[in-house]
């Protein structure tokens, strides 16, 4: 029995309304499905009860927004290795410049940052526009204009060269960092659990075809990795419970040499060194080593 083109034409018109809804519902809501930023401590607000000392900065964004981060230098305990002493003098140590995923606070950090300062490394942590005791509220633009504000920050009031400086991004912070790298000077980048692109993350995991059209968030790292040329680092488990390995096989086959790929058999997200803490210090205390001489003589 066929079917009555007056009936085809009805259930053609539902299909064609539902999906323009869930389009509308979708371009209305995108950020709430990107961001998740909590503006209240989930863990502690001064680290220093947990043996973290930081010290609470703010700056201000090209467009007006001020921004909280936290400034922790290296950790004086840190062990030495042969070629290394923990004893250098602060204007020689690397700075990391940590951003953070899409979900929380500088309060979730807490055991990322004290990983980091005893690399050793010098770490500002920025909550982005929206998170923790930052204003505003955040946007694809408007995070990429935080990682600015924090970089200027390092180099008017730190005195920090970009030859010292390195970027980490997490998750979504991987797409932050990258920005920033595309579009000023930096010794290197350290991308855990990322991503190519948020079309991408659409397409892997929720299965709808052409969802990835539809979306306003670009999130391309991808692209702008090709037209970045300082050392890469990018790490991803294999059982990440969020973003998928090949998301992060992906990433690192679009960056340029030199890079490096870190992976374990493990479900960790993000903190990504809780896969394996020891192994991963010695990466990272390597890759330092390589970003700052890949730079060579400044003229």
């Amino acid at each position: 029995m066929k079917m009555p083109w007056e009936t085809l034409w009805t259930l053609g018109r539902a299909v064609l309304l539902g999906l323009l809804v869930l389009v509308l519902l979708i371009r209305m809501f995108e950020e709430r499905l990107v961001f998740f930023p909590d503006r209240y401590a989930t863990n502690e607000w001064d680290p220093s009860r947990m043996g973290v000392e930081v010290e609470d900065v703010f700056f201000t964004t090209s467009d007006g927004v001020r921004l909280h981060a936290w400034w922790a230098p290296a950790s004086s305990f840190a062990k030495a290795t042969e070629d290394k002493p923990a004893e250098q003098a602060p204007g020689t140590l690397h700075t990391i410049l940590y951003f953070h995923g899409n979900a929380g606070n500088l309060t979730n950090r807490i055991e990322n940052i004290a990983f980091l300062r005893q690399l050793p490394a010098n770490v500002l942590a920025v909550d982005y526009r929206g998170y923790g005791k930052s204003e505003g509220r955040p946007t694809e633009a408007g995070v990429y204009l935080d990682a600015q504000a924090a970089y200027d920050y390092l180099f008017h009031e730190r005195g920090v060269v970009p030859d010292q400086l390195v970027v980490l991004g997490q998750s979504l912070g991987v797409a932050v960092a990258v920005d920033l790298a595309s579009k000023r000077p930096v010794a290197g980048l350290i991308l855990e659990g990322g991503f190519p692109s948020a079309g991408r993350v659409v397409q892997r995991t929720m299965g709808l075809p052409g969802l990835h059209l539809v979306i306003r968030s670009k999130f391309d790292s991808a692209a702008k990795l090709k037209e970045i040329s300082v050392p890469v680092l990018v790490a991803h488990c294999t059982r990440d419970p969020i973003l998928p390995y090949a998301l992060g096989e992906e990433l690192y086959a679009a960056a340029n040499q030199p890079k490096t790929f870190v992976s374990y058999d493990s479900d960790y997200h993000e903190p990504f060194f809780f896969a394996n803490p020891a192994d991963y210090a010695a990466r990272l205390r390597a890759f330092l080593e390589t970003a700052t001489k890949a730079q060579g003589p400044r003229d």
